[in-house]
Protein backbone atom coordinates (compact mmCIF):
# COMPACT_ATOMS: atom_id res chain seq x y z
CA UNK A 1 0.00 0.00 0.00
CA UNK A 2 1.24 3.48 -0.86
CA UNK A 3 0.47 6.67 1.00
CA UNK A 4 -1.81 7.61 -1.87
CA UNK A 5 -3.72 4.33 -1.44
CA UNK A 6 -4.08 5.13 2.26
CA UNK A 7 -5.40 8.60 1.49
CA UNK A 8 -8.02 7.14 -0.84
CA UNK A 9 -9.00 4.72 1.90
CA UNK A 10 -9.48 7.65 4.29
CA UNK A 11 -11.47 9.47 1.62
CA UNK A 12 -13.71 6.45 0.98
CA UNK A 13 -14.30 5.34 4.56
CA UNK A 14 -13.46 8.09 7.04
CA UNK A 15 -13.53 11.60 5.60
CA UNK A 16 -15.38 12.23 2.36
CA UNK A 17 -14.23 15.85 2.39
CA UNK A 18 -10.47 15.16 2.43
CA UNK A 19 -8.80 17.08 -0.40
CA UNK A 20 -5.60 16.03 -2.17
CA UNK A 21 -4.27 15.84 -5.71
CA UNK A 22 -3.40 12.74 -7.70
CA UNK A 23 -3.39 11.62 -11.30
CA UNK A 24 -1.00 9.12 -12.87
CA UNK A 25 -0.13 6.91 -9.84
CA UNK A 26 3.15 6.22 -11.65
CA UNK A 27 5.44 9.01 -10.32
CA UNK A 28 5.47 10.91 -13.60
CA UNK A 29 2.89 13.68 -13.18
CA UNK A 30 4.10 15.15 -9.87
CA UNK A 31 0.61 16.10 -8.70
CA UNK A 32 0.69 14.07 -5.47
CA UNK A 33 3.81 15.70 -3.98
CA UNK A 34 3.31 16.13 -0.23
CA UNK A 35 5.26 16.50 3.02
CA UNK A 36 5.34 12.94 4.35
CA UNK A 37 7.13 12.15 7.60
CA UNK A 38 9.10 15.36 7.49
CA UNK A 39 10.24 15.43 3.87
CA UNK A 40 8.93 16.07 0.38
CA UNK A 41 7.78 12.85 -1.33
CA UNK A 42 5.35 11.58 -3.95
CA UNK A 43 2.42 9.88 -2.24
CA UNK A 44 1.95 7.48 -5.16
CA UNK A 45 5.35 5.80 -4.82
CA UNK A 46 5.94 6.08 -1.08
CA UNK A 47 5.25 2.73 0.56
CA UNK A 48 3.44 2.83 3.88
CA UNK A 49 5.53 -0.11 5.10
CA UNK A 50 8.74 1.94 4.89
CA UNK A 51 7.53 4.79 7.09
CA UNK A 52 7.26 3.15 10.50
CA UNK A 53 4.32 3.00 12.91
CA UNK A 54 3.44 6.69 12.73
CA UNK A 55 2.84 8.50 9.46
CA UNK A 56 2.31 12.24 9.18
CA UNK A 57 1.08 13.81 5.97
CA UNK A 58 1.02 17.55 5.35
CA UNK A 59 0.84 19.90 2.35
CA UNK A 60 4.07 21.05 0.71
CA UNK A 61 5.65 23.71 2.95
CA UNK A 62 6.05 27.33 1.88
CA UNK A 63 3.22 27.25 -0.65
CA UNK A 64 -0.25 28.71 0.04
CA UNK A 65 -2.66 26.01 1.21
CA UNK A 66 -5.98 25.88 -0.62
CA UNK A 67 -7.44 23.06 1.43
CA UNK A 68 -6.08 20.06 3.34
CA UNK A 69 -3.19 18.68 1.23
CA UNK A 70 -3.85 20.87 -1.82
CA UNK A 71 -1.48 23.83 -2.26
CA UNK A 72 -1.65 26.75 -4.68
CA UNK A 73 0.99 26.04 -7.33
CA UNK A 74 0.57 29.32 -9.16
CA UNK A 75 3.65 30.93 -7.51
CA UNK A 76 5.71 27.90 -8.53
CA UNK A 77 4.59 27.93 -12.17
CA UNK A 78 4.93 31.71 -12.35
CA UNK A 79 8.61 31.32 -11.45
CA UNK A 80 9.07 28.70 -14.18
CA UNK A 81 7.46 31.03 -16.72
CA UNK A 82 10.10 33.63 -15.88
CA UNK A 83 12.79 31.66 -17.74
CA UNK A 84 10.69 30.95 -20.87
CA UNK A 85 10.42 27.14 -20.50
CA UNK A 86 9.68 26.35 -24.10
CA UNK A 87 11.60 25.58 -27.24
CA UNK A 88 12.40 28.41 -29.66
CA UNK A 89 14.23 27.19 -32.72
CA UNK A 90 16.67 29.42 -34.59
CA UNK A 91 15.43 30.93 -37.81
CA UNK A 92 15.30 30.12 -40.64
CA UNK A 93 13.54 26.91 -39.68
CA UNK A 94 14.61 23.74 -41.48
CA UNK A 95 12.18 22.27 -43.98
CA UNK A 96 11.76 18.94 -42.14
CA UNK A 97 13.15 18.81 -38.60
CA UNK A 98 15.80 20.08 -36.22
CA UNK A 99 18.55 17.46 -36.28
CA UNK A 100 20.47 16.63 -33.14
CA UNK A 101 23.29 14.15 -32.60
CA UNK A 102 23.16 11.47 -29.91
CA UNK A 103 26.00 13.24 -28.11
CA UNK A 104 24.16 16.56 -28.11
CA UNK A 105 21.02 14.87 -26.84
CA UNK A 106 22.94 13.39 -23.91
CA UNK A 107 23.53 16.88 -22.52
CA UNK A 108 19.81 17.28 -21.76
CA UNK A 109 18.89 13.67 -20.93
CA UNK A 110 18.83 14.25 -17.17
CA UNK A 111 17.19 17.67 -17.07
CA UNK A 112 14.14 16.58 -19.06
CA UNK A 113 13.18 14.15 -16.28
CA UNK A 114 11.80 16.97 -14.10
CA UNK A 115 8.08 16.37 -13.45
CA UNK A 116 7.17 19.84 -12.07
CA UNK A 117 6.12 18.47 -8.68
CA UNK A 118 7.39 21.59 -6.82
CA UNK A 119 9.16 19.50 -4.17
CA UNK A 120 12.49 21.26 -4.78
CA UNK A 121 10.83 24.68 -4.76
CA UNK A 122 9.17 23.84 -1.46
CA UNK A 123 12.52 22.83 0.05
CA UNK A 124 14.59 25.80 -1.20
CA UNK A 125 15.41 28.42 1.51
CA UNK A 126 15.96 31.15 -1.07
CA UNK A 127 12.55 30.50 -2.63
CA UNK A 128 11.00 30.99 0.82
CA UNK A 129 12.50 34.44 1.29
CA UNK A 130 12.92 35.99 -2.16
CA UNK A 131 9.84 36.41 -4.32
CA UNK A 132 11.98 37.32 -7.34
CA UNK A 133 14.12 34.18 -7.17
CA UNK A 134 13.00 31.69 -9.86
CA UNK A 135 13.90 28.62 -7.82
CA UNK A 136 15.63 25.29 -8.55
CA UNK A 137 12.99 23.84 -10.88
CA UNK A 138 13.05 26.96 -13.05
CA UNK A 139 16.84 26.87 -13.28
CA UNK A 140 16.71 23.18 -14.15
CA UNK A 141 14.36 24.06 -17.03
CA UNK A 142 16.68 26.87 -18.07
CA UNK A 143 19.64 24.50 -18.17
CA UNK A 144 17.62 22.06 -20.25
CA UNK A 145 17.00 24.66 -22.98
CA UNK A 146 20.36 26.43 -22.74
CA UNK A 147 22.10 23.09 -23.30
CA UNK A 148 19.80 22.13 -26.15
CA UNK A 149 21.66 22.66 -29.42
CA UNK A 150 18.37 23.12 -31.28
CA UNK A 151 17.22 26.14 -29.25
CA UNK A 152 17.82 29.64 -30.55
CA UNK A 153 17.40 31.78 -27.41
CA UNK A 154 20.44 30.75 -25.38
CA UNK A 155 21.69 34.32 -24.99
CA UNK A 156 18.31 35.60 -23.82
CA UNK A 157 17.97 32.87 -21.21
CA UNK A 158 21.49 33.48 -19.91
CA UNK A 159 20.58 37.13 -19.44
CA UNK A 160 17.41 36.14 -17.58
CA UNK A 161 19.18 33.86 -15.11
CA UNK A 162 22.37 35.93 -14.74
CA UNK A 163 20.58 38.91 -13.19
CA UNK A 164 20.65 40.10 -9.57
CA UNK A 165 18.05 37.58 -8.40
CA UNK A 166 19.20 34.77 -10.67
CA UNK A 167 21.52 31.80 -10.19
CA UNK A 168 23.95 33.74 -8.00
CA UNK A 169 21.35 33.84 -5.21
CA UNK A 170 21.62 30.06 -4.80
CA UNK A 171 23.32 29.29 -1.46
CA UNK A 172 24.23 25.72 -2.50
CA UNK A 173 22.57 23.99 0.46
CA UNK A 174 21.40 21.04 -1.72
CA UNK A 175 17.90 20.97 -0.17
CA UNK A 176 16.48 20.75 -3.69
CA UNK A 177 18.56 17.69 -4.54
CA UNK A 178 17.54 15.99 -1.31
CA UNK A 179 13.85 16.71 -1.92
CA UNK A 180 13.65 15.68 -5.59
CA UNK A 181 11.65 12.43 -5.95
CA UNK A 182 13.26 11.78 -9.34
CA UNK A 183 16.79 11.94 -7.88
CA UNK A 184 17.75 14.99 -9.93
CA UNK A 185 20.27 17.51 -8.65
CA UNK A 186 19.21 21.08 -9.50
CA UNK A 187 22.16 22.47 -7.52
CA UNK A 188 24.63 20.93 -9.96
CA UNK A 189 22.76 22.46 -12.88
CA UNK A 190 22.77 25.84 -11.13
CA UNK A 191 26.55 25.64 -10.75
CA UNK A 192 26.84 24.87 -14.47
CA UNK A 193 24.68 27.89 -15.23
CA UNK A 194 26.85 30.10 -13.04
CA UNK A 195 29.88 29.14 -15.12
CA UNK A 196 27.98 29.80 -18.34
CA UNK A 197 26.82 33.26 -17.22
CA UNK A 198 30.42 34.20 -16.33
CA UNK A 199 31.62 33.24 -19.81
CA UNK A 200 28.62 34.82 -21.51
CA UNK A 201 29.22 38.18 -23.18
CA UNK A 202 26.19 40.44 -23.04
Amino acid sequence: MTVLDALYQVLDHQDRLLAFRSSCRSAVCGSCAMFINGRQRLACNTQVSTLGNEITVAPLPHLPVIRDLVVDLRPFFHKIEMIKPYFEGPEPYPEKEFLQSIKDRETIDTAIDCIDCAACYSACPMSWTNESYPGPAAFLKAARFINDTRDGTRAERLRLIGCENGVWRCHTVFNCADACPKKLNPTNFIQQLKRKTVRFKH
